[in-house]
């Protein structure tokens, strides 16, 4: 009579092992779509504070006939307002007539943190230059 090895539970191996890698393709591809949409958000945000800041003109220098120039201090809180306003946080740098607004954005992951991830962070630059009067299209 010959003894057949027995194969008891050499299914259940390749199942759980089958469904850890799937998991993870779900994790990359669930938690890689929340990076990308954190990443568009911070370019988002960056871009509307710079512009919001660039909008600060020194309305003394505008009504005394001066060429136009940016206020500083009132670009930095105006952009500092945008930002606190959609809740985040930033770094906002003015000179001469640009504003240049850093923002960074920590999300957590869902999936991935199976594998041990368990946020991620994404930092996106805005900038925004005052522009004076009408121009024509840039090159």
């Amino acid at each position: 009579m010959a003894r057949w090895r027995s194969e008891e539970g050499s299914v259940t191996v390749f199942v759980v092992g089958l469904t850890l890698a799937l998991m993870m393709v779900a994790g990359l591809v669930y938690d890689g779509g929340q990076i990308l949409a954190a990443r568009r958000q911070a370019h988002d945000l960056a871009d509307n504070a710079a512009r919001a800041g660039a909008q600060a003109v020194d309305l003394d220098a505008l009504r005394s006939g001066a060429p136009v120039e940016l206020n500083p201090l009132g670009a930095q809180v105006a952009a500092e307002d945008y930002l606190a306003l959609t809740g985040h946080a930033g770094e906002v740098r003015v000179t001469a007539d640009t504003v240049e607004v850093t923002v960074t954005i920590t999300t957590p992951m869902v999936l991935l943190q199976l594998a041990g991830i368990s946020e991620r962070t994404v930092t996106a630059k805005g900038q925004a230059r005052l522009v004076r009067g009408i121009t024509g299209p840039e090159a």
